[in-house]
Parts: C-alpha cells; structure tokens; sequence
C-alpha cells in the first residue's frame, strides 16, 4: 500500500504530504483545489509518468526548475526528481540506473472524466489505454515499445528530409519491423485478456440491458515487412510511416453498434467506464499478486446514483483507493478510512 506521499513544487502545490488508508482515501473539495494534482502525484511516484498527460514537463510548478515526489510504498521509499535536463529515481535511497526494480513493485489505475476520450477520442487515446497496462503486466512491454517509438522518430524524421536518403531510411526497416511485430503480439494479447473483462463490467455497471464487445484492429498485416515495402510510394507521398503498430486500434461496439458513432451519452460513459474496471481486473486474472492502486478522480457526477454505486460496488475489494469529489451525499455508506477537505489548496482531515 502507498501509506505517505510528499510533493514539491508539483503543479499547485508548494510542498504537501500525505497520509493514506489502507482501504480508501477521499479527498473533498471544490474544483481547482488541487484534488486531481494529488492523485497525479501517486501516479507519477509510483509509475514515473502522469495519467493526465504524456509529458512531464506540465507538473513542474509555474517559475521552478524541477518537482520532486516521494513516498513509502510497501515498505520501500521511493523518491522522484523530474527536471528539464535531468531525471534522478531513488530506490530504498539508492539511485537507480535502471528502472525494472523501481516499477516492478506498484501498479496503478486511474479512473477520471477525461476517460469518456477512449470512446470518443482519436486511436492514440486507446493505444495509451493499452500500453499503460501493457506496461505494467508484462516486463518486455515497455522496452519493446520504447524500441519502436525511437525507431519510428529517426525514421520519420529522414521521411521528412528535404534530400531523400533511402539508404539511411532502409536501415531503420529491420528494427521497425522486429520491435513492431513484437508491439502489435502485445497488443493482441491484450485485447484478448480485456475483451470478456471488459464485457463482464459492461454488463455489471449497466445491469445487463446491453451487450458489449471489444476488438482489436492492428495497424498492419500479420507480414510487417511486407507491407512496409508495399507502403512505400504512399509514405514518400505522406512523408512519414504509414503502416504500423502507431495504428493499433480498438474497435468499442454496443449491440454490435460502434459506440462512439451511435452510443448515448450514458452508453459512451459506461464503456468507458468498464474499459477501466477491466484494467483494475486484468491484474487479477494474470496472477500478479500486487493489487492495483485506483485513482477515482472525480468521475461521479457525469454518472447517475445507480451507476455511481455500481462502479463503486464493482471495484476489486483489494485495492487501496484514492478518491476525489466535490461531495458524496449520494453514497450511504462512504468508504472507510481517511476523509481530507481541501481549501485554498491546504489540506485538512476531516
């Protein structure tokens, strides 16, 4: 369990610490207070990237050069400095070259309004969605992806070169297709592992009336390389990559229906919805012993008291949750442990 949290210079917050439950922590304020900015801060402690944003850079606080977050995560203490020019991860107060050992430990999930974008957002909403857990279940994840995306930059950017360089491109063909062949088998089993997960909290957070389904679309053939060489008129047209897992999406279909064309606002939030669940699930159905940290930001009033307690009754028991609201007077029996209000971004227990 995360049991303390420290921030500085993170986003709003001058300094801060935090105390969390075991079971459930829940933060009440009103909007701008810096409830989110917590739970991101847990995020970025525990998985070294935000949950709001795929860079780091919008954390550090207006006029400061750098933001550090620490904390004690089962017995260990973690500590992150982020800076333009320099990263510094901290294991047991031991600087880590490496970071398999530092993200080994915790797993996270976080659940927030911005989520109805896997429904209605572009392909690369959906393939961060896939990559976040990817990440975090499966160890070769994370290098593979990085391979790819590297490799895919450098060979971009020669696409774009003003005097063509063919020789120099076709070098960066061998990696793309290895690291992206690899990304796209990922990928695959993962869709796999969500698609009845996702179906099942569906089902539970809409009371059945509906049926759900999750498919997976690569962004090439089951032969890369061949459809790379097949690709390469376009690509000088384009000027950039045209097949390829940077493609990869998910298919999100109500009653066989795409969601995001003919879903209702409510369907779309529901699908949303399960696609998290099914993240916080995922790690259960793998055999990973290490229960899933929820961030719950705020989500509950875009969802009507039947779905709120819905989604509340079907999160796993085990997880240690991080909750915000602006307020709960929907929920009879509030989650146990600590309560923090905020106001004029000070915390206080309530």
């Amino acid at each position: 369990m995360l049991t303390h949290l420290r921030l500085r210079d993170f986003r709003c917050f001058d300094t801060a610490a935090v105390e969390f439950a075991p079971d459930a922590t829940l933060f009440l304020g009103a909007n701008g207070e810096g409830k989110t900015t917590i739970l991101e801060a847990a995020c970025v402690l525990l998985r070294l990237q935000s949950q709001r944003s795929t860079s780091l850079a919008p954390a550090v606080q207006i006029g400061k050069k750098s933001f550090l977050v620490a904390g004690d995560f089962d017995g260990h203490e973690l500590e992150f400095r982020y800076g333009p020019l320099r990263r510094r991860v901290t294991f047991d107060h031991i600087e880590q070259r490496t970071l398999g050992e530092y993200l080994r430990i915790a797993r996270v999930v976080s659940f927030a309004n911005s989520d109805i974008d896997l429904v209605r957002g572009s392909s690369e909403t959906r393939r961060r969605y896939l990559d976040f857990l990817g990440s975090q279940i499966n160890p070769g994840y994370r290098p593979t992806l990085r391979s790819y995306e590297r490799t895919l930059r450098a060979r971009n950017a020669l696409l774009k070169s003003p005097v063509p360089r063919p020789t120099e491109r076709a070098a960066y063909d061998l990696p793309l297709v290895q690291h992206g062949a690899q990304l796209v088998r990922f990928r695959k089993e993962l869709a796999i592992l969500l698609s009845p997960l996702t179906s099942n909290a569906y089902k539970q957070i809409t009371g059945g009336r509906e049926k759900f389904e999750l498919r997976f679309f690569p962004g090439v053939g089951e032969n890369f390389a061949h459809d790379l060489e097949q690709s390469r008129e376009e690509e000088l047209r384009l000027r950039q990559t045209v097949v390829g897992p940077h493609r990869d999406d998910l298919a999100l279909l109500v009653d066989e229906m795409p969601a995001p064309q003919f879903g209702s606002e409510g369907q779309q939030r529901s699908v949303a919805l399960a696609l998290k669940v099914a993240q916080a699930r995922a790690f259960e159905i793998t055999g990973d012993q290490t229960a899933p940290l929820l961030l719950v930001d705020d989500i509950f009033g875009e969802l009507d008291i039947a779905r709120r307690n819905a989604l509340l009754d079907n999160l796993p028991a085990a997880s240690q949750k991080l909750i915000t609201a602006t307020a709960m007077p929907w929920r009879d029996n509030l989650p146990a442990g600590t309560i923090y209000e905020l106001h004029d971004r000070r915390l206080g227990r309530l």
